[in-house]
């Protein structure tokens, strides 16, 4: 009996050890260091990308058309002119439809000889969808933009870089737990804990908004790390829910033309009238042209249940000889496991919430990293880097100005609080709408969710399962 208890007390210790708060603090206090600086680049750089097309558009005001008139061209005709002035460039090419009226058609060559090494780095021809005209041809990652997304994305190391940044958002998700871990003040501290003290000095006030913005970006920021990591290892997800091939609207597929090749081949504006048949109402976003004698079309389009805007997965592939639908993917008959795939990439954006969504997406990024520098600035105080002074905010020209200064003269504050109190119950309308939102998605999208959660279980319980199998077949030999 008492080695019994002997040995249990052996067990509990290191758990008992793990669960202790002072662990959890120098997990949040080592991540932050070695890892913080990444995270505040990923959540600046992710800021900058919700608005990547916007942001292109600002650097470069020739990519809008400020004032639409007539008809846009032909697919036919668009395709002839990109090459035209690109006639040395053989293969697939895919056409790329704007989102609203002033924007370019983007007509996109995968891998261009100039950039053929490189993880990611297409063409991007941007033509006049009205005139046929080209008006930019440049090279991804090459642009303010797209440099940015691939800082984001592959801090600019290619495939290292890539799985990197998939390694982040998982040491991001601790980061975040064991920040509202060590933040829990139990039920009756809560409201003392959300208070900002700005009269407690520098250091204090910035504590304070490092917890603060860590609360209430938190469920966000795990939203991110989830699908983040998701996004750099595919896999992962594919082999969990049975979900092959999804990533971007992919289609993990290759279908290829059995018709006779013949001289009159179909065209674009032909194989997209066909591609229509099975959805007439569907929005038209991406077609592909066919690559050599059994290359085939492949149109891409957006049906009105498709959360993803940037890469619907209603697709159709169109015979280039024969004219006839070789294959259609609709997403209203995809399995729970493919449907929760779907939802990677737009949660990720933002763009899955709508414009509300998204300028949230942006807050939050930019709250990363304010969360790095005010843990930054903590920290060097307590090894006596920094030293406290009081905030002061002093009223000049009818502007407040925030300043530092030994003294505690804080009476101009009131005023500029006020205005911060009434921008922060504009920010509690937005969010309380993006929650009402999101349990309507969540109503909707329940049954699907639960069974891609009992597919996932049985999943994980098979391949337990079948470990447990070969471990006791290896020991029995």
């Amino acid at each position: 009996m008492t080695v019994f208890s002997s040995h249990n007390n052996a067990m509990q210790f290191p758990v008992q050890r793990l669960l202790n708060r002072a662990t959890w603090v120098k997990v949040h206090l080592y991540l932050a260091l070695i890892a913080g600086f990444f995270f505040a680049l990923m959540g600046l750089t992710g800021s900058a990308s919700v608005y990547r097309e916007e942001l292109d558009e600002l650097l470069n005001p020739k990519l809008v058309i400020e004032q639409p008139e007539g008809k846009r061209q032909s697919l036919d005709k668009i395709m002839a002119a990109v090459q035209a002035v690109h006639p040395n460039r053989y293969g697939s090419w895919t056409l790329e439809l704007p989102r609203s009226a002033h924007g370019m058609i983007t007509v996109w060559y995968d891998k261009p000889r100039e950039t053929f090494f490189e993880l990611h780095a297409p063409l991007m021809v941007s033509v006049n969808p009205y005139t046929a005209e080209v008006v930019a041809s440049r090279f991804w990652g090459q642009t303010a933009a797209t440099w940015l997304l691939d800082l984001h994305t592959q801090l600019q190391l290619d495939r290292f870089g890539w799985n990197t940044v998939g390694i982040l958002g998982l040491l991001l998700a601790v980061s975040i737990g064991t920040g509202v871990y060590l933040w829990w003040p139990g039920w009756r501290g809560i409201l003392d804990a959300l208070k900002i003290r700005h009269h407690a000095g520098m250091i204090r006030l910035a504590f304070d908004l490092h917890r603060l913005i860590g609360l209430l970006s938190a469920s966000i920021l795990l939203l991110l790390a989830f699908t983040g990591f998701n996004l750099s290892y595919p896999g992962v997800l594919e082999t969990l829910v049975g979900a092959s091939g999804m990533e971007h609207g992919e289609t993990g597929r290759n279908i290829i033309s059995t018709a006779i090749p013949n001289n009159h081949p179909v065209g674009l504006e032909s194989a997209e009238f066909v591609a229509r048949a099975p959805f007439p109402r569907a929005e038209l976003r991406r077609v592909t042209t066919p690559a050599g004698d059994s290359g085939i079309y492949r149109i891409n389009l957006r049906q009105g249940s498709e959360v993803n805007h940037r890469h619907p997965y209603t697709t159709v592939w169109v015979d280039r000889w024969s004219g006839q639908v070789k294959e259609v993917r609709d997403p209203s008959a995809f399995s729970s496991g493919e449907t929760f795939a779907t939802w990677i990439w737009p949660m990720h954006t933002g763009e899955a919430f709508g414009a509300t969504g998204r300028f949230i997406w942006f807050l939050t990024g930019i709250g990363l990293f304010v969360l790095y520098v005010s843990g930054l600035l903590h920290w060097l105080h307590r090894h006596g880097k920094v030293k406290d002074r009081d905030v002061n905010f002093v009223a000049r020209d009818g502007v407040y100005a925030a300043s530092l200064s030994g003294t505690g003269a804080v009476s101009a504050l009131r005023p500029l609080f006020y205005r911060l109190q009434g921008m922060s119950y504009r920010a509690g309308l937005t969010l309380f709408r993006l929650a009402g939102l999101l349990l309507q998605r969540a109503k909707r999208d329940a049954p699907h969710v639960m069974k891609g959660c009992t597919t996932l279980w049985q999943r994980l319980r098979s391949m337990l399962i079948n470990r447990q199998k070969r471990i006791g077949k290896n020991d029995g030999e």
